[in-house]
């Protein structure tokens, strides 16, 4: 007869094996998000949008699946972290750069390596950061949509001011945030319509469902549409239950709110 601690241990191996498998799946989340105000001057917005890839090699059946459906890629922090090769991360851009322009914000972990080294390869791959800033798009009526980052919370470098700069005439605005808690620091006029994030890895693990963080997923948040994803990679340990990781092909579009 197999003894209880056995068993145990049986179960325990099962577990960190199937957490293991868990934590390398693919996938990417198909998301159409309705708004009431997206301008009429756009049919709509596609992006790619991953984030907290830390130590992981893009797979290319992500590439494959959203090829020629995405307007660009935005990568919502943590591309890498302490000792991640640097080739690891050009060879992502590389495979990024197929599905479109990139945009990138600042996470905690990238502060973990030498800014500059990570800007060079920004500047040689075309990658345009998002710091504290905007971009405006433009339609053939006139009518605008402000993309905006905000640089790492944490690192209490972000300046909402900052990015809300020169957007005073657009028609809808996007937030990208790695962390979540942005929410926390809006005002309360602050128009933003869609915000993206990632950060919390969904939990990573939740025991029986439970975790300090929210598992992955949209969040009507006062004004605002809070999107938060699972992230691609893992931090610490690469293992996950329950928070599978995933990457987002999101289509915003004129109609009904969610």
């Amino acid at each position: 007869m197999i003894s209880f601690f056995l068993l145990l241990f049986i179960l325990g191996v099962f577990l960190i094996f199937f957490m293991l498998i868990e934590a390398f799946l693919n996938q990417v989340i198909h998301q159409i998000i309705s708004f009431p105000d997206f301008p009429a001057g756009f049919k709509d917005m596609r992006i790619f949008f991953i984030s907290d890839i830390h130590r992981r090699k893009i797979h290319e059946s992500i590439i494959d699946e959203v090829i020629n459906k995405a307007d660009f890629v935005i990568i919502g922090g943590d591309l890498l972290e302490k000792s991640v090769p640097l080739r690891r991360v050009e060879a992502n851009l590389q495979m990024l750069k197929k599905l479109g322009p990139i945009y990138f914000v600042w996470g905690n972990n990238d502060y973990e390596v030498e800014e500059s080294k990570l800007v060079n390869l920004f500047q040689k791959y075309d990658v345009k950061m998002l710091r504290n800033e905007s971009v405006l798009f433009h339609a053939e009526n006139g009518d605008v949509i402000a993309l905006m980052g905000i640089d790492d919370i944490s690192k209490e470098s972000d300046s909402l001011d900052l990015a809300l700069q020169n957007t005073n005439l657009a028609d809808f605005k996007i937030l990208i945030s790695h962390n979540p808690s942005i929410i926390t620091k809006m005002p309360e006029d602050n128009q933003i319509s869609f915000i993206i994030s990632g950060h919390t890895h969904g939990g990573q693990i939740r025991f029986l469902g439970i975790s300090p963080y929210k598992k992955g997923g949209i969040y009507k948040q006062e004004k605002s549409v809070l999107l938060i994803s699972n992230g691609y990679g893992t931090s610490m340990l690469p293992l996950r239950l329950g928070a599978k990781p995933e990457t987002h092909l999101i289509t915003i579009k004129r109609g009904n709110a969610i």
